[in-house]
């Protein structure tokens, strides 16, 4: 897999990132909106990458054992003040926990929406590719599906990662997507050959609904992350650099002796301009284009991606509120 994000030379991980983009487009039909966005690069980290510097790490840090392979066969037990649990590789006891599974299946009702994409990353016998720009959202006409995009990461003028994108309220397998990526995918290589060298999927949730956490669980030294516990930002998906932050401060409180953090909640206001934004394209998906498209074309785009990476002023707050179409928004607000 890969991970994608916004950040200048001093973000997390930013110089590993094999690829970087200065420039990416929001359209729909035949409109695009070109955007510039040389502060802060759009970047991609692929996963091997990712792991080989963690491994790495891991590595030259002797108070640390990395157990790879390993099932967690029973839930963890407090018992006399430590955490007890049976593995395929023996018992653990730890003081603390970090518990990064899913708490949950993604099933219908589990999510506001969920963000289910596939794609290839193909070798095109032709230079069919812009590589000086990232197709960030090539909007769809809205479906029963829900709102869908496709999105081209393109690696040189031969070579892309092209994803079929959809935000929908219930969860999509890759065989239900599958037609709609190679639709996309010939519409890029306009009749080329072209090969495929590898494929990813996944699905995201964007809003989870909360899921009650066990009483034995409700204790400061058992700390829930991880996707299904808030890593990515609901509206967007992102999650790469708001792991990082959270990893961060994590690994600062364990160390300092105290109790670890799971993903802290995000501020009143963000919560809930994100939840009432899921819910407009939610009930309207056929806005979903235009309010993305009035998003990036009408806002500056270093406020858009201060919005998008977590970390907006107020100014950037208002400069989001103000390029939105008040009437959808305001009617849900006050649902």
């Amino acid at each position: 897999r890969t991970w994608c994000f916004w950040g200048n030379d001093d973000a997390p991980f930013s110089q590993l990132a094999a690829y970087s983009w200065k420039s990416i487009s929001v359209g729909f039909a035949d409109s695009a909106h070109r955007l510039d966005c040389k502060d802060t690069p759009y970047r991609m980290l692929a996963a091997n990458l990712f792991y080989a510097a963690a491994l790495s790490a891991l590595a030259s840090a002797p108070q640390i054992r990395l157990d790879m392979g390993c099932k967690v066969l029973t839930e963890p037990k407090f018992v006399d003040g430590l955490w007890h649990f049976e593995t395929s590789l023996g018992r653990l006891t730890a003081c603390k926990v970090v518990d990064t599974r899913p708490q949950a299946k993604p099933i219908l009702g589990g999510a506001l929406l969920w963000q289910s994409f596939y794609g290839h990353e193909i070798d095109c016998e032709l230079p069919v590719f812009d590589a000086s720009c990232v197709r960030l959202m090539e909007f769809s006409p809205a479906s029963t599906q829900g709102v869908s995009f496709t999105y081209v990461l393109p690696l040189s003028s031969h070579r892309a990662l092209v994803e079929f994108t959809v935000f929908s309220e219930v969860p999509l397998s890759t065989s239900v997507l599958a037609s709609d990526l190679d639709a996309a995918i010939k519409r890029h290589v306009k009749g080329a050959s072209f090969t495929v060298l590898r494929s990813e999927q996944g699905i995201l949730p964007m809003g989870l609904v909360s899921t009650p956490i066990h009483a034995e669980k409700q204790n400061p030294n058992y700390a829930f992350a991880g996707q299904g516990s808030g890593a990515a930002r609901p509206a967007t998906g992102y999650a790469f650099q708001r792991i990082q932050r959270w990893a961060e401060a994590c690994s600062v409180l364990i160390g300092q002796g105290k109790s670890p953090l799971g993903h802290p909640k995000d501020s009143a206001l963000q919560a809930k301009m994100d939840t009432i934004f899921l819910n407009v394209i939610r009930q309207q998906p056929e806005l979903a284009p235009s309010l993305f498209i009035d998003l990036f074309s009408r806002v500056k785009t270093q406020r858009v991606i201060n919005f998008l990476n977590d970390c907006p002023s107020m100014l950037d707050y208002t400069a989001v509120v103000m390029a939105l179409p008040s009437r959808p928004f305001l009617a849900q607000a006050f649902k």
